[in-house]
C-alpha cells in the first residue's frame, strides 16, 4: 500500500491513512493489517498551505508495486497536480491496483483520467465544481463514500475514516474493522453536521449472487422480510445466505435490512412532512417508538432532532398523517 503526497496535501487525511493503514502493529490481532509506504515526487513536501514541510521516506516509483494507492486531498482543487504523481496513478490503475481518493482526492483521480463513467463521492461544497470540471464522472451526492471496486472515494475529511474502515472491513471482516474503530474511539454511524449519510451500495449482478436479493429486498422494505424469504429469492439456503452476507457485507441479513430501513426513514424525514408514525410504517419499522429506538442506535439522535437538522423548513411542509 502506498500513500501519495503532493504539494499542499491536507495533513488530516494523511494522518487518517497513516493511523489506520500504517505499519504500526496490532498485537492484539496477532498480525499487521497493511504495510504502508509514504511516497512523494520530491524530498520535501509543503503541507497545508505551506504551514510546514514533511520529508517523505519513499519516491513515487516505490508505489509501482503497491496493491492499494491512496491519494489524499488537495485543498486547492484548481491547482494542477504534479505530472509524475498523475503518471503514477495511471500506472497503478492500469495494473489493477485499488485507488483510494480521500476527500478532494477525487479531483486528483479525475485529473489522472481514471474516473470517467465512474461514481464518486465528493464533499457537498465541491459537488458543483467537480461536475463542471469532470462531466464524464457521476457524482453520488449525500453519501460518505462510494466503493466502485477498484476505485474508492470519500466525501469530507472525517469521511476518510469511514472509507478507511470500510476497506479494513472488506479485507478482513467486520470484527477486525470494529476492533480498529473501537481503538480509534470512532463510531460506525455518525451524526454529521452535513447532509451526507452512509449509503449501502448494491453489488452489480456480475459481481455477486447477492445483488438480486438486495435489490428485491430493498423494493420491499415496507413489507415483512425474513431470512427464509430472502434465501428463496436468491435460490440458496438460509445458511448460505448468512455466509454470503458475512463475507460480502460484513453483517447479517436482518441487520442489513434494518440498516436499509433506517436509511429509508432518514430519506423520508428529509424529503417529506410525514408524521413519524407514517415514516415508521413506510420504512418497515412498525411504530414510531421502534423508529425512535433504532434512530438512537444507528443515527445517534431522535427522529425529531434529525428532522430539525436535515429536513426543509417545517413551515413549508404539511404533515401527512
Amino acid at each position: 500500500m502506498a500513500l501519495l503526497l503532493d504539494e499542499y496535501s491536507n495533513p488530516f487525511e494523511v494522518g487518517c491513512a497513516c493511523e489506520i493503514f500504517g505499519s504500526r502493529p496490532y498485537p492484539e490481532l496477532g498480525r499487521d493489517l497493511y504495510h504502508l509506504s509514504v511516497v512523494a515526487a520530491a524530498d520535501s513536501v509543503s503541507m497545508r498551505d505551506g504551514l510546514f514541510h514533511v520529508r517523505a521516506p519513499g519516491r513515487l516509483a516505490d508505489a509501482d508495486d503497491a496493491d492499494i494507492v491512496i491519494v489524499p486531498n488537495r485543498p486547492e482543487t484548481d491547482a494542477a497536480s504534479h505530472p509524475a504523481l498523475l503518471r503514477t496513478i495511471r500506472r497503478a490503475h492500469a495494473r489493477g491496483a485499488r485507488l483510494v481518493g480521500l476527500c478532494s482526492g477525487a479531483f486528483v483521480l479525475a485529473e489522472a483520467g481514471v474516473l470517467d463513467g465512474r461514481r464518486v463521492a465528493v464533499h457537498w461544497q465541491l459537488v458543483e465544481d467537480f461536475r463542471r470540471k469532470y462531466p464524464a464522472v457521476h457524482v453520488v451526492p449525500d453519501v460518505l463514500f462510494v466503493d466502485e471496486g477498484d476505485v474508492l472515494t470519500s466525501a469530507g475529511g472525517a469521511a476518510s475514516f469511514d472509507l478507511a474502515l470500510h476497506i479494513v472491513r472488506s479485507d478482513y471482516g467486520a470484527d477486525v474493522a470494529s476492533h480498529v474503530g473501537r481503538r480509534l474511539v470512532f463510531a460506525a454511524f455518525r451524526d454529521g453536521a452535513q447532509q451526507q449519510v452512509v449509503q449501502h451500495l448494491m453489488p452489480r449482478p456480475a459481481d455477486s449472487p447477492l445483488a438480486s436479493v438486495l435489490q428485491w429486498a430493498n423494493e420491499r422494505l415496507h413489507l415483512k422480510l425474513t431470512v427464509e424469504g430472502m434465501a428463496r429469492e436468491g435460490r440458496m439456503s438460509p445458511r448460505a445466505l448468512h455466509r454470503r452476507f458475512r463475507e460480502e457485507i460484513g453483517t447479517t441479513p436482518i441487520a442489513w435490512v434494518t440498516a436499509q430501513r433506517v436509511a429509508l426513514a432518514c430519506r423520508l424525514i428529509e424529503q417529506s412532512g410525514l408524521s413519524m408514525d407514517l415514516v415508521a410504517r413506510k420504512a418497515g419499522l412498525g411504530t414510531d417508538s421502534n423508529l425512535r429506538l433504532l434512530f438512537q442506535k444507528h443515527v445517534g439522535v431522535t427522529p425529531s432532532e434529525y428532522r430539525k437538522r436535515f429536513a426543509p423548513s417545517l413551515h413549508t411542509l404539511s404533515v401527512e398523517r
